[in-house]
């Protein structure tokens, strides 16, 4: 999936994950894996738009005529080496890339703005997107989707909330 030739960003179905990849570790709204949600898309021979099948913040039932239209396909993913932020920062560079980290700290989930420096551990239970990276007033980030920005090139090979221990992408 190449964006760039397309000249504009397809927002995919976050909910179609939600509904229809509940095999293996994926549960719907109760959370899952990246690397799962790859397979399925690869196994459904791809992913719809939000607009065919629009985010619900519930567990559904899947729909097969929404989800059999698909928008964007990839022929496998790639995990990035784990516990290295040199080599998520490589990836990066070149494309958004799935991430999971420790998001169950009050301090996190309280986070309003500037750059998260909070407590937080290594033990993933949310999954994002790390669509960049950057440095303000000497203090080095991660840019997340969202907008959100957490510290990086921190003393922990983990990365902060442990982004650098899971992070994937896709390959088309």
């Amino acid at each position: 999936m190449d964006w760039r030739k397309k000249g504009k960003l397809i927002s995919l179905s976050e909910q179609e994950l939600v509904d229809c990849d509940t095999k293996g570790e994926d549960q719907g709204c109760g959370g899952g894996l990246m690397d799962d949600a790859f397979k399925f898309i690869i196994q459904n021979k791809g992913l719809t738009t939000e607009t065919n099948y629009p985010y619900t913040a519930a567990d559904g039932s899947c729909s097969a005529s929404k989800e059999g239209n698909p928008a964007a396909t990839i022929k496998g993913y790639e995990d990035v080496p784990a516990n290295n932020e040199v080599a998520l920062m490589k990836a990066v560079a070149s494309q958004p890339i799935s991430v999971a980290i420790d998001a169950g700290d009050s301090s996190f989930q309280l986070y309003e703005s500037g750059i998260f420096t909070g407590e937080c551990g290594t033990e993933l239970d949310h999954g994002v997107t790390a669509v960049g990276y950057g440095e303000s007033g000497g203090m080095k980030y991660w840019l997340i989707k969202n907008s959100c920005r957490m510290q990086r090139d921190v003393s922990a090979k983990e990365g902060l909330c442990g982004i650098a221990m899971q992070a994937s992408y896709p390959t088309a």
